[in-house]
């Protein structure tokens, strides 16, 4: 698996993520997940540099113009619910991608909150085989939700490559899926940071919290 940390360059993306950390401006809802989405979009670019492309003819009002475009047929999943504005990022820029979606929760069985599972509930996709697959979800903490998703996903087909990207990751993580995808081709995970570790309760330090709930609210 090809590993990108897209923040190793200086670019307007370290831009988006010091507010979305920021305490004060996660008040913001709006502007949480609209930077989220604003990731997405950057993130969806730099993957379209890696697509297979053809020319093409277009008719103008006054000849053909020829076009290199992408001929990848292209699907981007997420996971429920926090990946949703970031999987919105990508649609803006891949706009007739399909798309397809997983429930995934997490949980604890220990009443320290130590031990956590994942549990899938729904999932919702086209064929994906033969398709360029783009995996989005902002954080990636233990690898295990993803890890989960995936093995969901490829009930719906295999697709020929998978580009996995996330907001923020943890080098756990990372390891995590090093392993899951030690035997798949055609992987690369796109980081836009890669935070320092996890704490006790598996979220990622520094991080920004529960990207889910500054998205969209807190749950019960």
């Amino acid at each position: 698996m090809k590993v990108i940390n897209m923040s190793a360059k200086d670019s307007v993306l370290n831009q988006f993520l010091a507010e979305l950390r920021d305490v004060n401006i996660q008040k913001d809802r709006m502007r949480f997940r609209r930077n989220l989405e604003r990731i997405g979009e950057l993130q969806a670019y730099e993957i379209s540099k890696t697509l297979s492309y053809s020319e093409k003819s277009v008719q103008t009002p006054l000849g053909l113009a020829q076009v290199n475009i992408p001929d990848d047929n292209i699907v981007i999943g997420t996971v429920f619910r926090a990946g949703l504005p970031q999987h919105q990022g990508f649609l803006n820029v891949f706009d007739k991608a399909g798309a397809a979606f997983v429930s995934a929760y997490r949980c604890y069985k220990d009443k320290e909150c130590r031990q956590v599972d994942v549990h899938i509930e729904y999932i919702a996709s086209p064929d994906l085989t033969g398709c360029t697959f783009m995996l989005v979800d902002p954080m990636l903490a233990t690898g295990e939700s993803l890890e989960l998703a995936w093995n969901a996903f490829l009930l719906k087909g295999k697709p020929a490559k998978l580009h996995i990207a996330c907001v923020i990751a943890s080098p756990q993580g990372i390891e995590h899926l090093n392993k899951v995808f030690s035997d798949v081709p055609n992987v690369t995970l796109w980081c836009a940071v890669i935070d320092q570790a996890l704490n006790e309760r598996s979220y990622i330090l520094p991080g920004l919290g529960d990207a889910g709930d500054l998205s969209f609210g807190g749950k019960i």
